[in-house]
């Protein structure tokens, strides 16, 4: 069984998932129809250029928040299968613009389901939720003590700790308007599952990076800075928290997740897309140096403390009951609560070629902040899905994408 002549749509087919996921479609032999934001049909996206697929797929003009033009989309494409990826996707954003995230990802994703009902398709519909819903993760007793402190009331209340890694069933604690509208859009997919039959499945991926990601997004402001770093344009890096651990994933690990969605997952259903490890921003940035070609001795604070030799050598063992490779200093932040802050101000990085200053933007810092991301994807994986790529993999093409 495979797509290959069936008919798709994808909405947000010119945004960096939408672009890559369209480009394996067509590669594929399936008939893809991509709904791009109305005034944009004659302007092609550098995504689909960047990937040569300009002319090989139906664009659509439309907007989520006019259900007519979703009609209209329907009309067009008579789909078998609807991947729903187009969304306000920038975390800070949505805190910047709350409203306008919620009418995108919210009422966008309404209008999506109920112009399929009225106009009786029944597309299979694969939904782009996300590791944001499920928010503040407890992780030790003394964390759960410090947000408490923080927010006052933690709901639901931890069952058990830690929640790690982080199952379908772990409780949703959205710490973003963009998260929220995600529950949102997640919930709502369920609805229309058990309300009205419709064939809807819910992908709650976890962060999935690779070239052409966004220049915004925290992946691409490290390696947009070390590859500057690499030709003179700077000598210095501004970064907001080190502290985030994120579960990181090539992109094309996860578009093949959806596609095996579309083919194997069960309806009504959610399922994590994730690497099933755990690297922090602060990693990010060291591996990014030293696959530009920077051998990193050792770090520490602008004023001299919390010093790590060797931060990058890898370790692979057990932590939260999963095995997965880490860096040095990944593995003193997890077991022995490293932490930097903005009083830190810094770290200074000491390589092979000198000194690189890594300076704490406050600006970057979010109101509220995600601390930890590790998926459990065994559900996942019952269903055929394999992670191919490494975190170096996913650096590697990012750098070489902002080399050249």
């Amino acid at each position: 069984m495979s797509l290959k002549d069936k008919n798709i749509l994808i909405t947000g087919a010119d945004g960096f998932v939408g672009s890559y996921l369209a480009e394996e479609l067509i590669n594929n032999g399936s008939n893809v129809h991509g709904l791009i934001q109305r005034g944009t049909g004659d302007l092609y996206s550098k995504n689909l250029t960047d990937h040569g697929i300009e002319n090989s797929l139906n664009l659509i003009e439309g907007d989520l928040t006019d259900i007519t033009s979703l009609a209209n989309a329907l009309d067009i494409s008579e789909p078998d299968y609807v991947f729903h990826l187009a969304a306000q996707s920038f975390v800070p954003a949505s805190f910047q613009n709350p409203l306008g995230t919620q009418m995108i990802n919210c009422i966008g994703t309404a209008n999506l389901l109920d112009a399929i009902r009225v106009k009786d398709y029944n597309p299979k519909i694969i939904f782009a939720g996300s590791s944001e819903e499920y928010g503040l993760i407890i992780t030790s007793n003394e964390q759960y003590e410090v947000a408490k402190k923080k927010y006052q009331t933690i709901f639901p209340e931890p069952e058990e700790i830690p929640e790690l890694p982080i199952n379908e069933t772990n409780p949703l604690r959205p710490m973003s308007p963009y998260a929220t509208s995600k529950v949102y859009g997640d919930f709502l997919m369920r609805n229309y599952f058990n309300s009205f039959g419709m064939e809807t499945i819910v992908s709650r991926a976890f962060n999935h990076e690779g070239a052409g990601r966004g220049p915004m997004f925290v992946t691409s402001v490290i390696t947009d800075q070390v590859a500057k770093i690499k030709t003179g344009e700077t000598n210095q890096i501004k970064i907001g928290n080190l502290n985030s651990f994120k579960d990181w994933s090539h992109v094309k690990d996860i578009v093949i997740g959806y596609i095996k969605l579309a083919l194997n997952g069960k309806s009504g259903d959610v399922y994590n897309q994730g690497a099933m490890r755990t690297n922090s921003v602060l990693s990010y940035i060291l591996l990014s140096l030293e696959e530009a070609g920077y051998h990193i001795d050792s770090i520490e604070t602008f004023n001299g403390d919390k010093n790590v030799s060797e931060p990058t050598v890898m370790d692979n063992s057990s932590i939260f009951g999963v095995k997965f490779d880490k860096t040095e200093v990944d593995k003193i932040m997890l077991e022995d609560g490293l932490e930097y802050t903005i009083k830190d101000k810094g770290i200074n990085v000491h390589t092979d070629k000198g000194k690189i200053a890594v300076n704490f933007d406050p600006e970057r810092f979010r109101p509220a902040e995600v601390p930890i991301m590790l998926a459990d994807i065994r559900k996942i994986q019952e269903i055929g899905v394999r992670m191919e790529y490494s975190l170096k993999d996913i650096i590697n093409d990012q750098l070489n994408y902002f080399m050249h």
